[in-house]
């Protein structure tokens, strides 16, 4: 395999909770800052998402099949962009129709359910996948995990799931004396692939493009493109991930990082570099052995690990308060509800809960600081938690309750299996009998689990009505309450 580059991006968007006091608790079930939401997502669309995805666009029709580009979405950032941004959507669209992209699966919420709920996080990684089939047509054969969080065990769920490969940080400590420009594979189930970060290369642009003071400043695309081609041999998978609005919002497009960015094809071409993505190089490229990780790591921080998120007693408080109504809301079938989960699960809560020393700035929007943070998170969380008490109470035993998750899992499981053989069933009719597949369409599938829930929490028929009463009996209570007056 010759040097190859898989581009990655991400797109995610805070969802801002609004000021929420103690006494509103069990008053006012809404818990955010519209204003704000609708402010910031229109700032970025703007400043980054528009022209960045421009940008994308004009290489892939200018460069054809040789430019590949991979894109993640979290779910909440894809309801603020139908919302207040639909523009964003249309171009990702556009970009989807080149042919170069890929897209990533994750979790919808883009929350740490990984860190705490396995049946949770399976979840809404399958609900992402759902929802990424469905507005683009493209079934996401690889998984990254909220701010590349990844262990051993992460790796086994995210296989159990049926993905083929996952990104994650090419941290230090992990790899040792290892190069990140290898594929790797799970330590608990080899058939997942591992794509690791050159953090370096991928800081170079997102976070130091722009800075005069960098020894390296001003970089240009085939000074970039040199350091790549110079890797020791053997070394051919690098890659450089970064969020989306590393472009135009880290590096102002005053500093020319998109004419950076749309070099980059051409100066790999006369290299002999080439651009794959993940799921390519998950299905031919060879794995050179295990990664072992046996505890959590990231891409934030010096650190690569989770402690920006759950580094204080405060953030594991929240985190702990938050999931123990996990499997409550599993169960559950009230959208508002369930709608309010996916946001009050997003990281950016808990990271502005942080009292680590940042290299990164931060904004932390309303809070004055990080007990600021908790209290109003807290004070929402302490209403949530009271909602979700009210449909499934806590004296609510618990056999009872296990009795229902069972229930929903052992169908979706059976159901589950039945698509897999009609799957099965159906690639050999149109192996054997292809004009007689060509009549027949695949039959729907049909979503087990919500089956499940609805008759599990199925509400009580509506009483019959009452019929109208007559004009005449209306004319006798009319006179008879005029003559008691």
């Amino acid at each position: 395999m010759a040097k190859t580059i898989c581009l990655y991006f991400e797109i995610h968007q805070i969802i801002h909770l609004k000021r929420y006091r103690f006494f509103e608790i069990g008053r006012d079930h809404y818990y955010y800052d519209d204003y704000e939401n609708e402010r910031s997502i229109t700032d970025i669309a703007e400043r980054s998402y528009v022209p960045a995805l421009h940008a994308l666009i004009d290489m892939a029709k200018e460069h054809g099949k040789f430019f590949k580009v991979a894109l993640s979405l979290s779910g909440v950032g894809l309801e603020q962009l139908e919302m207040h941004a639909p523009q964003v959507i249309d171009l990702l669209q556009e970009l989807n129709h080149t042919g170069c992209v890929e897209f990533l699966c994750e979790p919808y919420s883009h929350g740490l359910s990984a860190l705490a709920n396995e049946e949770c996080f399976r979840e809404e990684s399958l609900r992402m996948k759902d929802k990424i089939k469905e507005l683009f047509g493209q079934t996401p054969k690889v998984f990254r995990n909220s701010s590349l969080i990844y262990s051993d065990e992460i790796g086994a769920q995210v296989a159990a799931m049926g993905f083929k490969g996952m990104l994650t940080e090419g941290a230090k400590h992990i790899l040792g004396w290892k190069s990140p420009h290898f594929i790797y594979n799970c330590a608990l189930n080899p058939n997942l692939k591992l794509l690791l970060r050159d953090y370096k290369l991928s800081d170079d642009i997102s976070l130091r493009f722009n800075n005069p003071d960098w020894s390296e400043y001003p970089l240009f695309a085939d000074t970039y493109m040199d350091w790549i081609a110079q890797l020791p041999e053997g070394e051919n998978v690098i890659n450089i991930f970064m969020e989306l609005c590393a472009l135009g919002i880290f590096q102002p497009l005053s500093s020319n990082i998109l004419e950076f960015l749309k070099a980059l094809p051409q100066c790999a071409k006369e290299r002999g570099i080439s651009f794959s993505t993940p799921s390519e190089l998950c299905s031919k490229g060879k794995s050179v052995g295990n990664l072992d990780v046996p505890y959590n790591i990231s891409w934030v921080d010096e650190e690569r690990d989770t402690s920006c998120w759950l580094g204080n007693v405060m953030q594991r408080e929240a985190f702990e308060k938050l999931y123990s109504v996990a499997d409550r809301v599993r169960i559950c079938t009230d959208r508002r509800i369930k709608q309010d989960w996916d946001y009050l699960q997003a990281s950016n809560n808990f990271r502005f809960m942080t009292t680590k020393q940042n290299s990164v700035g931060m904004s932390r929007g309303i809070y004055d600081g990080p007990y600021d943070a908790f209290t109003n998170y807290m004070n929402i969380l302490g209403d949530f938690i009271n909602r979700v008490n009210t449909l499934y109470p806590l004296d609510m035993d618990n056999e009872e309750l296990n009795s229902l998750l069972t229930t929903i899992k052992n169908q979706g499981d059976e159901i589950e299996a039945k698509d897999r053989k009609i799957e099965k069933l159906q690639a050999e009719l149109e192996k054997y009998h292809p004009a007689e597949a060509a009549k027949k369409p695949a039959p729907e599938k049909k979503d087990a689990v919500k089956a499940t829930k609805a008759s599990a929490t199925a509400k009580k028929p509506a009483p019959a009505k009452k019929p109208a009463p007559s004009k005449k009996e209306t004319a006798t209570k009319k006179s008879a309450a005029k003559s008691k007056a």
